[in-house]
């Protein structure tokens, strides 16, 4: 029997191999077995029946990584509340088990039950970062399955992909059968549904998708084509036939306390990413920071409401036994209700000791409030994002923040007892100039200054100002669409000039690695050219490209080469305002008309203003919501 029950093949009907006594047998050769195990606290194991959907749910990284992904939970606890659904989890291994399984043929597998991934009938990919294209690849692979999906034959799984990066899913196209744009929690359910029934009424997969195709919020890439000018350039994105729609429009649930929340997440075995409860408390952003693709593909702004969020985190605090709770949203401290729920959370649990944590505050006295409110359980530090170290440039971005609300912020959590602080920025952002490097050197050694003078004699040693510099990636469905990325060289440069100035022993300074940007540039605004790079570097040995320690520049450059494809052409090159864009068939709802007022907006420093507290900025997406 083992942690994966049967050992027989045949299960109610379905010829389910259990791959659980090979499995075994490799765990004491990887560092961490508990990966691979299953049987968590919470999870749900079902037994197949012939007429069930067989759903296998990918994360292309490891189990720790994968389990910290909210949108893992809440897809999981849907699919599984189905009655002819069985929806079982799938991880990629590391390394070492990845060679196990390789020596001793073994594909890749679901966890509750360890059935080979290529006995499902649906392979669903969260397509988080674009950096995890070539894990993609390799899990397809292991799970011998053909990499493209024009190579598949009836008996394969449908390879889905859902997630933030389905927004401009070109480089990956043809690799996928299909794409779930937008909000999963319903669309999934409704295209299991016709699957389903279409598959009972014995239609060959080639049909399927053009049924599938027809439904809104679903993209077939295989029933469109795109031509190119002769420089390379797009000249049009045309679906294969009229009864396939030219715009594949996102799926957006509109009222999110609605929509399905687990209240009883599995619970690791082992220490995850993210190792607590964590509750959304809304769902997009409008506050329209211009580098910001989240604040435009997950409009509009939609909360839940105070009530539904209280009984929801007693129900997963008492699931879960974890004591704490991460209140997640774009913005949290802009939820209407943020602070009666946080007092209402911690004066319900003040006996247990549940801390509550919020990851994602605004840099402004009143979120320095709310923290100070929640440290008497837990005292951890602050995080802010200045995100530019100038005013001018902060007005370029629409950040709407000032050094006067910088430092307020500051000098209020110096006085509240906070010595150390994490300030995040970014480099190469559109217009930024020598000033604007300076700004962050000067903006950080006023925060230290200030810092020291607040701060007792006896306790300034432990003042610590942590900086961390990211490089700005231009994204698809932002007023930064059109914009070259800067060089590997300027990045380099500009991280010197950041390494040298930011010092002392009150300064930490930290940096994302450049060369890993510059690919994930190329990616982020990249056509389905790519697919032919990503399967290239692939076949070099490229994976797990986010870690850096396996992530090889030179390999990914020497791709590119070799299709005649460039660095420079998908991610230095500015683009004009009425270039094609291997995304324009793909609509998140706000216009492009839109993002182009905002990028010239930009250019000329001028800020726009958050809908939810002003007049309506028409960038489109209330039409979903009146439809």
């Amino acid at each position: 029997m083992g942690y994966g029950g049967r050992s027989g093949e045949e299960v109610e009907g379905r010829k389910l191999k259990n791959l659980w006594p090979k499995i075994e047998k490799c765990l004491p050769f990887v560092e961490k077995p508990v990966r691979y195990i299953n049987n968590e606290w919470n999870s749900k194991r079902k037994i197949p029946k012939s007429e069930d959907i067989i759903f296998a749910l990918a994360y292309p990284d490891i189990y720790e990584i994968g389990m910290s992904n909210l949108a893992i939970q809440i897809l999981y606890e849907i699919l599984n509340e189905c009655k002819n659904i069985v929806c079982e989890r799938v991880f990629a291994p590391w390394v070492d088990m990845e060679a196990k399984m390789r020596e001793e043929n073994i594909p890749l597998f679901t966890l509750e039950s360890h059935f080979p991934v290529n006995n499902c009938d649906v392979l669903g990919f969260t397509l988080q970062y674009e950096m995890i294209y070539t894990n993609v690849l390799n899990m397809l692979d292991l799970a011998q399955i053909p990499l493209f999906a024009k190579d598949r034959e009836e008996a394969c799984p449908l390879v889905i992909g859902g997630g933030p990066c389905v927004f401009n899913p070109e480089p990956l196209a043809p690799f996928f059968d299909l794409f779930i744009i937008g909000d999963g929690e319903d669309l999934l359910l409704e295209f299991i549904g016709e699957f389903k029934k279409q598959k009972r009424a014995g239609e060959k997969r080639e049909k399927i998708l053009e049924i599938l195709a027809k439904m809104p919020g679903i993209y077939v890439p295989s029933l469109y084509k795109v031509d190119y000018h002769s420089l390379g350039l797009i000249k049009k994105i045309e679906p294969a036939s009229n009864e396939i729609p030219k715009t594949i429009t996102k799926n957006l649930f509109k009222d999110i306390n609605e929509a399905k929340f687990p209240t009883a997440p599995i619970i690791p075995f082992t220490q995850v990413v993210h190792d607590r409860c964590s509750l959304e408390i809304a769902r997009g952003c409008t506050r329209g920071c211009r580098f910001c693709q989240a604040g435009m593909i997950y409009r509009p702004a939609r909360e839940r409401s105070k009530e539904n969020l209280k009984n929801l985190s007693e129900t997963l605090l008492n699931n879960t036994g974890y004591e704490e709770i991460s209140l997640l949203s774009l913005s949290s401290g802009d939820h209407k209700e943020i602070k009666g729920l946080i007092t209402d959370i911690m004066m319900r649990d003040e006996d247990k000791g549940i801390a509550v944590s919020l990851p994602s505050l605004r840099m402004d006295s009143f979120s320095v409030k709310l923290a100070k409110q929640i440290q008497r359980v837990k005292k951890t530090g602050l995080t802010f994002a200045p995100e530019a170290g100038t005013q001018r440039l902060r007005d370029v971005i629409n950040k709407n923040l000032t050094d006067e609300d910088i430092l307020l912020a500051a000098k209020s959590a110096f006085k509240n007892g906070w010595r150390k602080l994490k300030l995040y920025f970014m480099i190469g952002l559109p217009t930024e100039t020598q000033e604007d490097l300076q700004g962050i050197v000067e903006l950080v050694n006023r925060v230290v200054s200030l810092g020291l003078d607040i701060v007792p004699r006896n306790e300034r040693g432990r003042l610590k100002i942590n900086v961390n510099a990211s490089s700005f990636v231009p994204k698809a469905h932002t007023p930064f669409q059109w914009v070259g990325q800067n060089t590997l060289d300027q990045l380099l440069e500009k991280q010197g000039f950041l390494k040298k100035h930011l010092r002392g022993k009150n300064i930490s300074f930290g940096w994302h690695e450049a060369k890993l940007s510059v690919i994930e540039g190329v990616m982020a605004r990249g056509d389905r050219r790519l697919a032919k790079v990503i399967e290239m570097a692939w076949n070099s040995g490229c994976k797990f490209d986010a870690w850096m320690e396996y992530f090889d520049f030179e390999k990914w450059r020497e791709a590119l080469e070799k299709t005649d494809l460039s660095i420079d052409f998908y991610a230095y090159r500015e683009r004009s305002l009425n270039e094609v864009f291997a995304w324009d068939h793909i609509s998140a709802g706000v216009t492009k008309n839109y993002l182009e007022i905002e990028y010239n907006k930009a250019l000329k420093k001028e800020t726009t203003g958050d809908c939810r507290f002003g007049s309506c900025n028409k960038c489109g997406v209330c039409g979903l919501t009146d439809s």
